[in-house]
């Protein structure tokens, strides 16, 4: 049945197929997805909401039902709690299989010069981000996600067009931050991000005032020495052009 709905979602929701790897190494591509654990905690977290949704409507259906028996109420009083409380079984249901076809969708993909993020199928998100861009990647965990052993790798990226995001169905985008959600190899996975990210810096690709930054003193002092050439040329140009003929 599930294998049903899911199939059904993809051609009505027109959901993309699996992403292209981002720009980069065909060799040096990894790809990771969320571990079996994330399921886990969803299937926990759905069960709470749900719960939380389901608790009032069946206390008013017991309510009724208790009500009709002790004093002989017409027995259609139990007829729209009943069909709410159905009303939002169902519903809970379908959240199920959309929480289970979330975490199947779920891609997180790596080359040597970028990383892309999918996630969502109601709305699909989509995210590429180049290395050039990565400002910081950091890691959390909840005390459920610690008991399940998973961890979300948040990465921190700078504004500007550098920052690809690629949207589907209109999604709106979380702007300049990329998430890789439970995964249960968060550090491994920081580590090779950094290790690509000081090979693209020491290749010469990285930020510039970082290099300037780890010249040498002569290196830097004939930089200043040059740029100031430049401003006083560029001050002799403009006060020539503004003087009177």
């Amino acid at each position: 049945m599930y294998n049903a709905f899911r199939t059904t979602c993809e051609r009505l929701l027109r959901i993309p197929a699996d992403p292209e790897p981002p720009p980069g190494d065909e060799a040096s591509t990894k790809i990771y997805r969320a571990a079996d654990n994330y399921y886990k905690y969803l299937l926990v977290v759905w069960a709470l909401s749900s719960f939380a949704g389901l608790l009032p409507a069946l206390i008013a259906t017991i309510a009724c039902v208790v009500a009709a028996a002790t004093s002989n109420l017409n027995a259609w009083v139990i007829v729209i709690p009943a069909f709410v409380l159905g009303l939002m079984i169902l519903i809970s249901v379908i959240h199920l299989a959309i929480v289970r076809l979330n975490y199947e969708k779920r891609w997180y993909i790596v080359t040597d010069r970028s990383l892309r993020v999918r996630e969502g199928v109601i709305i699909v998100r989509e995210m590429t981000v180049t290395f050039a861009n990565i400002q910081n990647i950091s890691i959390s965990q909840g005390p459920l996600q610690r008991l399940l052993g998973i961890a979300n790798l948040r990465v921190d990226t700078a504004g500007g067009a550098g920052a690809a995001g690629h949207s589907h169905h209109g999604a709106a985008q979380t702007a300049h931050v990329a998430w890789f959600r439970g995964i249960d190899n968060a550090p491994q996975v920081r580590e090779l991000m950094q290790t690509r990210l000081r090979q693209w810096k020491d290749a010469g690709l990285g930020d510039h005032e970082d290099q300037f930054a780890e010249a040498s003193a002569s290196d830097q002092l004939s930089v200043v020495a040059a740029l100031r050439d430049v401003r006083a040329a560029a001050t002799a140009l403009r006060e020539a052009v503004a003087r009177p003929a």
